[in-house]
């Protein structure tokens, strides 16, 4: 599966090998050669020295690609809220139990993938060595699903909405301090314009009284719904460094993996009495399969935005999902649309463009915790390091037959 690129710039011949896996047959990690550094740091220095303008990011079809797939994964985050309000308003609140068929197909899905690249006895070397890790990102994932629709079931939607507020706090905080990323003004700026419209959201929510309301118990709801933002936000600074080491397949096999386990248990302990109790049905399956769907899509399409922006700008990305909530409300429910939603979603997409302002041809994709020339770095879709070796190869330096991973 390995293949070999013969890079030819200015008079210099670089040798560069790129394997699907970042590893061989047997596990063992491939570390880039001198000559395939020296190859990325050309690329990566053409696209830097490039004569840029502050909105030069916002040409790019990068940035377009970002956009939208954030834009898909709040609609993705809608469908599987609308989808589990059918549930619950048909009797059956199954909260650890509905999200286990999320990670049995993520798992059929990218396992078999991921073992024919790269074997069997690699995967098994790669258990021993980062199975750990996975563990631990799958444990915050499921955890912060959990925790964030116990909190939905004791307090009221507005004071759950406003939770999720600190996931960003949470995420900007864990960058900053373990990944060393800087944030620049204009980011800051950016983040600060998405909150300020997500603030109309529930202005107006509280206004028409379409998200408040008294809760079971607010108390016991606001410390689940604090406790699920903060898992939320480790969980997605952790993929992020994740899927900027290693392929996506690899990591979403491993987290569908470990999430059955982790998430099998969980349903056993915790909804016992809840599933006996259910409601079960035809249009209950069906709510069941388009729950699924909705969230094996987002887990899919998610590597993708954190390769390409990051944790931080994913978070502020699903702050629209409310938006479309309200569009699918009106069509389904029959919701009555407030002036300020409008108003809201513009500014919330006004606030993800300033965050690119500024900012260099490559985005957020240059990982800082990677090294200067993304040594550490998987070349794989979405990342600085393919996009360097594919500015080489546009650039007409002899590239042949370059390939990046998944």
């Amino acid at each position: 599966m390995a293949v070999s690129t013969t890079i030819t710039a200015e008079g210099t011949a670089f040798n560069i090998y790129t394997d699907p896996l970042d590893g061989d047959r047997d596990g063992n990690t491939i570390t880039a050669t001198t000559s395939e550094v020296e190859a990325v740091e050309a690329g990566l220095h053409k696209l830097e020295a490039k004569g840029v303008h502050w909105y030069s990011y916002l040409t790019t079809m990068d940035f377009w690609v970002v956009i939208a797939v954030g834009q898909v994964l709040s609609l993705c985050i809608t469908a599987s809220n609308t989808f589990s309000s059918f549930l619950a308003n048909a009797g059956t609140n199954i909260p650890a139990f509905q999200t286990l068929f999320n990670y049995v197909l993520l798992t059929l899905i990218y396992l078999p993938i991921t073992l024919y690249y790269i074997g069997f006895r690699a995967w098994l070397r790669i258990v021993w060595r980062n199975g750990w890790k996975y563990f631990i990102l799958s444990f915050l994932d499921v955890e912060g699903n959990y925790f964030t629709v116990l909190a939905y079931r004791y307090t009221n939607i507005l004071s759950a909405q406003l939770l999720n507020f600190w996931s960003i706090v949470c995420v900007v905080i864990l960058s900053f301090l373990l990944l060393k990323v800087r944030y620049k003004l204009t980011q800051i700026a950016g983040i600060l314009i998405c909150c300020g419209g997500m603030g109309l959201l529930l202005a107006s929510d509280h206004m028409t009284g379409g998200n408040g309301g008294p809760g079971v118990d607010i108390l016991r709801g606001d410390l689940f719904g604090l406790l699920g933002a903060t898992l939320y936000g480790v969980s997605n600074v952790f993929e992020e460094w994740f899927v900027s080491k290693r392929p996506v397949y690899e990591v979403l096999s491993f987290l569908g993996l470990f999430g059955v386990l982790i998430n099998g248990v969980q349903a056993a302990i915790f909804d016992r009495d809840s599933f006996e109790s259910a409601t079960w049905n035809g249009s209950v399956a069906g709510y069941l399969v388009g729950y699924t769907l909705a969230l094996t899509i987002f887990y899919s399409l998610a590597p993708i935005i954190l390769r390409m922006g990051s944790a931080a700008f994913f978070d502020i990305s699903l702050l629209t999902a409310n938006f479309w909530g309200v569009i699918i409300g009106i069509h389904v429910f029959g919701y009555v649309i407030h002036f300020l939603y409008p108003i809201a979603f513009v500014l919330i997409i006004f606030g993800l463009v300033v965050y690119f302002l500024a900012g260099s041809m490559l985005g957020d994709s240059k990982k800082p915790w990677l090294g200067d020339n993304q040594r550490d770095g998987v070349a794989g879709i979405g990342t600085a390091k393919l996009k360097a070796l594919n500015e080489a190869r546009r650039d007409g330096l002899g590239v042949e037959g370059a390939s990046g991973q998944v």
